[in-house]
């Protein structure tokens, strides 16, 4: 269950704001799409495989 503290004289924007935030840290609603099909853990390890390699050329592109 997720509290979020509002302060006296505080806007309900700013606690829905922070709310938000919070709830998307938990990573419920990533979790409820990835379980919506299933994927063999081959294809998962290949796309962690290539994500990674695009970051690193992302990465050596920025500081070459």
């Amino acid at each position: 269950m997720l509290v979020v503290p509002v302060k006296e004289g505080e806007s309900i924007e700013r606690a829905l704001k922070k709310y938000k935030k919070k709830f998307e840290k938990t990573g419920v609603v990533r979790q409820l799409r990835e379980r919506q099909h299933f994927t063999k853990k081959s294809v998962k390890l290949r796309n962690t495989r290539l994500r990674a390699a695009y970051r690193e050329r992302m990465a050596s592109e920025i500081t070459a």
